[in-house]
């Protein structure tokens, strides 16, 4: 492995990383700072990508190196030691976002727990509340979920991914079918 100039890390490749991943399953201290060094930035930016907050993404980093330490021995070697390790970081940053209590959108039990002229009252430019409350119950589970958070609790369609660990895709397809569906029964076309 080369000395990266000017940075002070080491410059290294897949090979470097899955190398010193397999080793660190013997309890190798400095594999496990080695592979700090090279992937630390990394991890750090997708961790800064999803929480937004530098001190959480510093917090999910290094419980990423933690598990990875402690499941070293799991680790099997494909060639994609980043992708084993942003996956760590990735399940982790989830469990933070679904953790915080202080997140400033309306969570999904929040809007189960409101009457439903409340609740309607949220969706603006929609005066048939009772048709729309109507049209929303006949829509499966996640979908509803999904409309509400977004419609109502203002979230944007990747924080609810986030929210509810499913993919972006997913959620933006059942929104759209969800609203396909909603239009249709609100235009009388479908039944309750």
């Amino acid at each position: 492995m080369e000395r990266a100039a000017g940075n002070g890390g080491y410059k290294g490749s897949r090979t470097d990383e899955d190398r010193l991943l397999l080793l660190m399953k013997t309890g190798d201290m400095e594999a496990f700072r080695r592979l700090y060094e090279l992937t630390a930035k990394g991890i750090y930016s997708y961790a800064l990508s999803i929480l937004q907050q530098p001190q959480d993404a510093e917090e999910v980093m290094q419980d990423t190196y933690l598990t990875a330490w402690r499941q070293a021995a799991r680790y099997e070697t494909e060639g994609k030691p980043m992708a084993w390790l942003l996956t760590i970081a990735r399940n982790l940053c989830y469990m933070r976002l679904r953790r915080q209590k202080d997140h400033p959108c309306v969570s999904y039990e929040e809007l189960e727990q409101e009457e439903p002229g409340e609740l309607c009252s949220r969706i603006e430019l929609v005066p048939e509340k009772q048709m729309l409350l109507d049209a929303l119950t006949a829509l499966g589970e996640d979908e509803r979920k999904i409309v509400l958070l977004h419609d109502a609790g203002n979230m944007k369609h990747r924080e609810i991914a986030q929210l509810l660990g499913i993919p972006l895709s997913t959620v933006l397809s059942k929104y759209r079918r969800a609203l396909k569906r909603l239009q249709r029964l609100m235009d009388g076309e479908g039944a309750f």
